[in-house]
């Protein structure tokens, strides 16, 4: 039974792992912030590193996974692992991250082109309703007059059907 304690224990209550006289399983938890004490932090580093790698080389050949681990310790030292050559999974990845950046990009490109054709729409229908009022005409030639006479003509009339 995975995660279950047994009963047969000694009955002295005074071990490591238990805590209000119930056996605990495991490993307790730490609070994660940086370790003060140098020497505590470089012996955690080490180890956690080391954990590290052994998982990423462990999913790499569990999963057939392609995986690439890069960690600089504070005093500058580079830590590898690759599964297969570095320089592989490096280039790997920045073709796919180049992706998505190229996609994100023509992505802005359509909807900044789709904006803009909004605003020029928008401008032009606020000219249309400007024209409608009678306001800024004095650019307009004879045959443009002539077509928003017509166009104020139909819409009196639509008006005048709608009221009857």
């Amino acid at each position: 039974m995975c995660g279950s304690s047994s009963s047969s224990s000694s009955a002295s209550g005074g071990g490591k792992g238990e805590e209000r006289g119930r056996k605990t399983m495991g490993r307790g938890r730490i609070e994660i912030k940086k370790i003060e004490k140098v020497s505590s932090r470089q012996v955690t580093f080490s180890k956690r590193r080391a954990g590290l790698m052994k998982k990423a080389k462990e999913l790499a050949i569990l999963c057939d996974a392609e995986v690439g681990v890069v960690i600089f310790s504070s005093t500058g030292k580079l830590y590898e692992f690759a599964s297969s050559p570095m320089q592989n999974i490096i280039s790997r990845y920045e073709k796919n991250s180049n992706c998505w950046k190229d996609q994100v990009s023509v992505t802005n490109h359509e909807v900044n082109n789709e904006v803009e054709a909004l605003k020029a729409e928008v401008m032009k229908l606020r000219k249309g309703q400007r024209l409608m009022m009678g306001k800024e005409l004095e650019g307009l030639n004879y045959k443009e007059l002539e077509s928003l006479e017509l166009q104020l003509h139909d819409g009196m009339l639509a008006v005048k059907n709608r009221k009857v």
